[in-house]
């Protein structure tokens, strides 16, 4: 199974999809250091670099983030049928479920990578700014912006470190969900489309009772700057998660390819 996870990891961070993800989330936080609008547009004045995390995470965790997961994680599959490399795979004394196991977990780990090259992005691009005592918040944390009064170094980057794992966990439905239409469709065009679209139509279902809004997976993507009990969208969250997981696991075991 270790074997089978470093390969997966292997092909996973050695495809172009995730190299260009990586790259993006890394380079786009350095723009704030030169957006002279920012301020303007977030209606936040920046005064710490310890704030443009939030800010870099609430920009790319609706829309570019999720694209990023669904094609690199949908290529997983659908590059390997396209080569015609999975098939062979199969045909050794290797475990399927042991197979997409691995790339399932693999697929929940890159939500993870895409958040720390994204804060590293941030941070490198908050030097400028300083990451001493402020008055304010971090926009992570109580009060968000505003804050509670002065704020220290490390709680900061306590703040950080909460709403950057937060965003990670937020982000693992959408990568179970990519592998599961990865393994349906075994296409990564058509997979990482209808990954999006399922979110988009997610979305769309605003209209419905407030009810049913709570338990919609794109209800909880902000979750990562909430305070207070967030057990139960965690909970919500995970079970998206293992309920996509095991969906994939058990269509890939009966999937001729």
């Amino acid at each position: 199974m270790i074997t089978l996870l470093l390969l997966e990891f292997r092909k996973l961070l050695g495809s172009r999809s995730a190299k260009l993800a990586l790259i993006v989330t890394f380079l786009l936080p350095l723009i704030w250091a030169f957006a002279p609008r920012l301020s303007a547009l977030i209606q936040v004045n920046m005064i710490s670099g310890w704030q443009l995390p939030a800010v870099s995470i609430g920009v790319t965790i609706q829309y570019l983030l999720p694209l990023f997961i669904a094609v690199t994680v949908a290529e997983t599959i659908g590059s390997e049928t396209a080569q015609g490399t999975l098939a062979p795979l199969l045909l050794r004394p290797v475990d399927r479920t042991k197979v997409i196991a691995s790339k399932l977990i693999a697929a929940l780990v890159f939500p993870f990578l895409l958040i720390i090259t994204t804060v590293a992005g941030s941070l490198l691009a908050g030097i400028p700014l300083g990451f001493g005592t402020f008055t304010g918040g971090t926009g992570l944390g109580p009060g968000l912006f505003v804050g509670v009064g002065e704020l220290s170094g490390g709680e900061a980057f306590g703040q950080v470190l909460r709403g950057a794992f937060l965003s990670g966990v937020v982000l693992m439905p959408v990568a179970a969900l990519s592998l599961l239409f990865g393994v349906l469709f075994l296409n990564t065009a058509a997979s990482a489309l209808a990954t999006f679209a399922t979110l988009i139509v997610m979305r769309l279902l605003v209209v419905l009772p407030e009810a049913i809004q709570r338990i919609l997976l794109t209800s909880h993507f902000g979750i990562y700057v909430q305070q207070g009990d967030i057990g139960q969208p965690l909970i919500l969250l995970l079970i998206y998660t293992l309920g996509f997981g095991l969906m994939a696991i058990y269509a890939f075991d009966r999937r001729d390819v």
